[in-house]
């Protein structure tokens, strides 16, 4: 077989000065975003009620009502308290949870884990999924099975998750009876949450790998290749999948955001123990300190992810410019 020359992307040689400059410039940006963020959600959060009335019995006194105020701080200015709010914050000091009694970082730090268990089951799902229907549909378009895929791909990202799941649990928990309907435990446990979570990020990824293989495989280089005599299969491997990959991986950092931060619905639907079922009861519940501390620290992760996402960007594609 004779040896082909493709281009190929080259390894993109960044100056040191180009890459400080530009994680600086991210990074004020992202400074900026958080503040915005904290300061819209201390005044969002105060809108939906007194917290004080929710603590204490319907038939507490006035007094009751002031003192329990005075102890929270919730009697001071709302300047005051706003200025206090992010001076904390800056400490990593986010008060504590009304409900709980303990610091709402410890509270959220404790139910992070079962929330990073059902995003890393729900990703997985989606890519492995995801990755064989967008080659097979690229490389069949046109075909029957183009077709399937791509209405399957229409019914995942327009169906609401809280319907998959109920679905969900009525065919294989209620009708079945092989896999449980709500809890956190082995890895049965894990299956219905995480396809009920995964469902729209698979549909995604799988749509745009679609669209940027059949791109890709229309190019120049694609068709010399072929005409050299490597099979069909190789020269997607070798050369389509890897310039295909660019928006792709995009979308999949993208994901990985949304999928820790969007999991509420998903965990109240299976009574999941994790970040989302958290933040329902933080709202029930007016717990000021645990809203606050859950919206900023899932800021926080979508900030980091979007630009750990335009590094590798970067990286990957050597026409990107960090300036």
């Amino acid at each position: 077989m004779a040896d082909v020359t493709v281009p190929r992307a080259r390894a993109v040689r960044l100056g040191g000065s180009e890459l400080q400059r530009f994680l600086v410039r991210r990074v004020a940006q992202a400074v900026l975003v958080l503040f915005c963020v904290a300061t819209v959600t201390f005044f969002i959060v105060r809108l939906t009620g007194d917290p004080v009335r929710t603590m204490l019995p319907p038939e507490a006194t006035q007094e009751q009502e002031d003192s329990l105020r005075a102890t929270l701080g919730l009697d001071r200015p709302l300047f005051v308290q706003y200025v206090s709010f992010l001076w904390n914050a800056l400490h990593l000091d986010f008060g504590q949870s009304l409900f709980f009694h303990e610091s709402a970082f410890s509270v959220i730090v404790d139910r992070l884990p079962a929330t990073i268990q059902l995003a890393v089951g729900a990703l997985v799902f989606a890519l492995v999924v995801a990755i064989p229907a967008g080659i097979i549909a690229a490389v069949k378009r046109g075909s029957a099975t183009d077709s399937s895929v791509v209405a399957a791909v229409l019914i995942g990202q327009s169906t609401p998750a809280f319907f998959v799941g109920i679905l969900l649990i009525l065919i294989f928990a209620v009708k079945l009876q092989v896999l449980p309907s709500a809890g956190m435990g082995g890895f049965d446990h894990l299956i219905l949450p995480a396809i009920t979570l995964g469902l729209y990020s698979m549909a995604m990824i799988a749509r745009l790998l679609r669209s940027s293989l059949i791109d890709v495989l229309g190019e120049d280089y694609i068709r010399t290749a072929r005409s050299k005599g490597l099979s069909r299969w190789l020269v997607i491997r070798d050369h389509g999948l890897r310039n295909a990959a660019l928006p792709v991986v995009t979308i999949i950092g993208l994901e990985i955001g949304s999928l820790l931060g969007g999991a509420i619905l998903t965990e109240q639907v299976f009574s999941w123990p994790g970040v989302g079922r958290l933040t329902v009861e933080a709202i029930t519940n007016r717990d000021f300190p645990l809203m606050q501390a859950i919206v900023l620290f899932l800021s926080v992760i979508f900030v980091l992810t979007n630009l750990l996402v335009d590094i590798a960007y970067a990286f990957l594609d050597p026409r990107v410019r960090l300036s």
